[in-house]
């Protein structure tokens, strides 16, 4: 007990002053994401003590997430947790773990992040950025105002792109569809007042952001993963003693860990609540899946080199294949 407590007070006294650490997030307030936040929040302030305080700013109350990345550009953030929208716009590489019907279960996602998880760091940390834990956002779906399930008729829909997001505005663009470029924030707007008839999002997300009010049809192929990760201003974190870090990344790697447990229970969960109030699934039949994997495997060249590092698009696949080989029962059929 006694060293203990001379270790307490020891990280205590390396720091010299209160650090007070904001951290920005699309994350509902009050769910039980923000709770493990506030927990992370709470975890830091006894790590240093008392004098490292986290104030977290939820629902979009910084902005958007490529808002709130620039707010931590000029020092007006410290910290986000965002998705991996947000989180390309850093580092595209980050794409590597999103690239369209590559990986078709967390088995595959988990397997694959693990393996090139330092590259993605080190990537992030040269652009100013430490990754304090990764996380999940869940299976991104089409939600559309008609029933649709096939490219084609995704096609003569506007369909939301994540303000920001040129590459995929532009990848979405030369394949026919009609992107429509928005900010998070002003997705539902967008939906009520017809300047958007479709968007792509996890079920928890659409569900979480009353979104599927809107668009109440939704496609049941696993389109792509969307990662997320919470991520400190470099400049900030090199200025926390060492022994201070190791506790604080200590406890934002547990927060990861509860939070993607959390989110892929509320993930299965989420359809069923939606289709109580209204939400029709749509089955995609095989022809239809068929085509979505086609146009996804025509999309890849594109990424790879463009969006992904070549060797990087390259490791991920071959990863994925090694994943299929030792565990031949894998789903891969891009299907829930």
């Amino acid at each position: 007990m006694a060293r203990v407590i001379i270790a307490f007070f020891l990280l205590a006294a390396a720091l010299p002053g209160q650090t007070v650490i904001r951290l920005g997030t699309l994350v509902p307030k009050g769910s039980r994401w923000h709770e493990i936040l506030l927990n992370m929040g709470e975890e830091w302030k006894k790590a240093s003590g008392g004098k490292v305080e986290l104030k977290i700013y939820p629902g979009g109350e910084q902005g958007d997430e490529p808002e709130m990345v620039q707010k931590i550009r000029i020092k007006k953030l410290q910290a986000v947790a965002i998705s991996g929208a947000g989180l390309s716009g850093i580092d595209a590489a980050v794409s590597a773990l999103q690239i369209p019907m590559m990986l078709d279960s967390y088995e595959e996602l988990d397997y694959v992040r693990d393996k090139i998880s330092d590259r993605l760091q080190k990537g992030l940390a040269q652009r100013g950025f430490i990754v304090l834990n990764w996380g999940d956002a869940g299976w991104v779906h089409f939600f559309t105002k008609q029933p649709a399930s096939r490219p084609d008729e995704i096609r003569k829909l506007k369909l939301c792109v994540l303000q920001g997001d040129n590459s995929t505005f532009e990848l979405y663009k030369v394949n026919g569809f009609h992107p429509v470029a928005l900010a998070a924030t002003d997705i539902l707007t967008g939906l009520q007042t017809g300047l958007i008839d479709a968007f792509q999002a996890p079920p928890l997300i659409a569900l979480s952001n009353q979104w599927f009010g809107g668009a109440h049809n939704m496609l049941d192929i696993h389109f792509a993963q969307l990662v997320g990760a919470t991520l400190i201003d470099k400049s900030v974190w090199d200025k926390i003693p060492a022994p201070v870090q190791k506790e604080m990344l200590a406890s934002a790697k547990t927060a990861g860990v509860a939070l993607r447990e959390e989110i892929r229970k509320a993930e299965a969960s989420s359809v069923p609540m939606m289709q109580q109030f209204g939400l029709n699934v749509v089955h995609a039949d095989p022809k239809a899946l068929a085509e979505w994997r086609q146009l996804s495997e025509s999309i890849w060249p594109k990424l790879r080199g463009s969006m992904v590092p070549p060797d990087l698009f390259d490791e991920v696949k071959r990863l994925r294949d090694e994943y299929r080989k030792q565990h031949p029962g894998a789903n891969a059929a891009g299907m829930p």
